[in-house]
Parts: structure tokens; C-alpha cells; sequence
């Protein structure tokens, strides 16, 4: 993976405006984009559109904002507080709708997307010395399930207790996918869920030190999970994605979907779209992930509306926009 360098994370040198905008030089705007911890996927495709906006739209720079990922970024884009932010499928669905993890609190109706960019994919890592070999062998044990605010949280939650897991038959572990991968390694915990895009550089580091197993999902605790959660969908992860793992694993894939408010200019939406697909091959570049952003998955993908901004750049390379995409 390609390691982004001089990044600014730093939230407190970002004076914000409307929608995630401020004015950093006489007629410059620099546009905050919401991504999560550094040892996952979100800031280094985060980071890398941030250097592409930067080189090549005229009059704007780009912030990549180190989050708690998912739920935080949904707030941040409710707010107007980030211009862009990567979030689940899952996560946005149920904030768009006022369901799951977000029932009784505001529904963000505000929210809109331009793309789906890449599946996340569930890993459910323990080390070969460990007696967990099955997703119940989870119980009892200490089992980091996602920072708190992230995505992973929300997928740990939906697959564990669609198979009958509830937070009191673990002792569980709110922490980031850097922090995962040490506890494991340090033997401060016995498994972490990572809900990622593959690889992913915390359990690639994780894996260079120290031997990993993967868990497999049985046909059955699939099917319970997409049950639970229907943005869920049936993922293999192929063998030597991770140094040691010479197997396939059996797990669940989501949507990550790139949002903004519904505020945002549409002409600025519009290009954004446009700059995310025509420089596609420079975000791959970056991690590997972007290679799944297509216009298909986009419209098979997206469980929110698109901006009209991203309906216009749709519509002029001439695909079919779904009416359950238009606003």
C-alpha cells in the first residue's frame, strides 16, 4: 500500500463554514472529507481524493479528518461540520431512515451521496494459539468490536447478536483498528472485529508479527446476519490477503458510500463526481480498495439518494439512474 504522506488531521486547524467550506485564501475554499482511525481504510482513500481535489479543482484544497469513522461522520455531515465523509451502507440507511442504532434520535434526511466506493468486508481475527475457532466460541472472551461511533461497532453489534450474542456474553472492548491489532498482539484481548476494506493496514501489520486466523462464517450465521441487516451480502475473501492466512474466509461485505449534505452546491457536487471516477486510477494507487468504484456498484450499491450535483454527472456519461437514487 502506498503510504500517503503530510496529511493534516488536525480538526482544530480547520475553521469550518456552510457544509464543511471555509476560506483559506482570497478565493480558495478548503473542503473538510470525514474518513476514521489511520489503521483502516477510510483515511488513506480519504487522503488520497483530499490530494486529488487539491491538484485539480480550481479554487479548493482538502482536509482529511481523522473520525471515529461511521456514526460520527454522519453527524459531522448533519451538522454541515465536514464537506465529504465515507460512511456504511448500513450506517447511512439507518440514519437516513431513523432505524437500528439511530431510532428516537433525528432522523438526518439532509444526507445525500455521490458514489459507492468499495465494500467493506467483516474480519473476525484471533491468533492460531487461541480456542475460538467459531463465532460462538466468541462468548466469554474479551473481543475488541470497533471504536466507539464506527462503523464496526454497528456491524460487530447486527452480526453477533443476529446469532445469538448479546454485549453481557462478551466482554467487550471499544477500540480503533490500530488499537485491536496491538491488544491482540500484546494478548490484551482474545479477537477483534474489523468491519474494513481488505487489506487493511492494522491487520497487515498485525500479521507481519504475529501468526492470525480469520474466522469463517458458517452458511447459517450469514444468513441470520443478512436477516438482521439486509446491506449485508455473503463475502469471500480470497486466501493471502494476509500474510499466513493461505485459506479463504467466509464472511459479509458492506457498502462504503461516500456522502455530503444536501446542501452542497451542485455544481460542486458534480464535480466532485466527476474528479472521484475520471482519476480513479490515482486513488487506486493509493490503496487498492477504489478499484471496486464503478458506476454499477454505485447504482446497485447506494441505499441513500444521490445528489442531484452526482445525478447530473450520471446522466451525461448516460447511466440509468434508479428511481429509488433520486432525491
Amino acid at each position: 500500500m502506498k503510504v500517503l504522506k503530510n496529511l493534516s488531521v488536525a480538526l482544530s486547524t480547520v475553521m469550518l463554514m456552510s457544509v464543511g467550506a471555509t476560506a483559506t485564501a482570497a478565493n480558495e475554499q478548503a473542503l473538510s472529507f470525514a474518513t476514521g482511525g489511520t489503521g483502516g481504510v477510510y483515511y488513506p482513500i480519504g487522503g488520497g481524493f483530499a490530494e486529488i481535489i487539491g491538484r485539480n479543482l480550481d479554487g479548493y484544497t482538502a482536509v482529511a479528518e481523522v473520525t471515529g469513522a461511521s456514526v460520527e461522520n454522519m453527524a459531522l455531515i448533519h451538522r454541515g461540520d465536514a464537506t465529504l465523509a465515507l460512511v456504511l451502507a448500513d450506517t447511512a440507511y439507518q440514519a437516513y431512515k431513523g432505524e437500528g442504532g439511530f431510532e428516537g434520535r433525528r432522523q438526518v434526511k439532509n444526507t445525500r451521496a455521490l458514489a459507492s466506493v468499495y465494500p467493506n468486508v467483516v474480519h473476525v481475527v484471533t491468533l492460531p494459539d487461541s480456542d475460538i475457532t467459531s463465532l460462538q466460541d466468541l462468548k466469554g472472551k474479551r473481543v475488541s468490536v470497533g471504536a466507539p461511533g464506527s462503523g464496526t461497532e454497528v456491524n460487530a453489534r447486527a452480526l453477533l447478536e443476529s446469532n445469538g450474542i448479546t454485549q453481557k456474553d462478551i466482554s467487550a472492548q471499544r477500540l480503533n483498528f490500530n488499537e485491536t491489532a496491538d491488544a491482540l498482539r500484546d494478548g490484551d484481548i482474545d479477537a477483534g472485529i474489523w468491519s474494513v476494506g481488505p487489506p487493511t493496514s492494522s491487520i497487515m501489520s498485525l500479521a507481519a508479527s504475529r501468526n492470525i486466523r480469520l474466522l469463517s462464517l458458517t452458511e447459517e450465521e450469514a444468513k441470520k446476519a443478512i436477516e438482521a441487516e439486509p446491506v449485508f451480502a455473503t463475502f469471500t475473501l480470497p486466501a493471502n490477503t494476509y500474510e499466513g492466512v493461505a485459506d479463504p474466509t467466509q464472511t459479509l461485505g458492506i457498502p462504503n458510500v461516500l456522502v455530503v449534505n444536501a446542501d452542497l452546491d451542485e455544481e460542486l457536487a458534480y464535480q466532485l463526481t466527476k474528479l472521484l471516477f475520471e482519476k480513479k486510477d490515482e486513488l487506486v494507487a493509493v490503496h487498492s480498495a477504489a478499484e471496486n468504484l464503478t458506476v454499477e456498484f454505485t447504482m446497485n450499491a447506494t441505499p441513500v439518494p444521490l445528489h442531484p450535483g452526482a445525478i447530473r454527472y450520471f446522466e451525461e456519461i448516460g447511466a440509468e439512474v434508479p428511481d429509488r437514487l433520486k432525491p
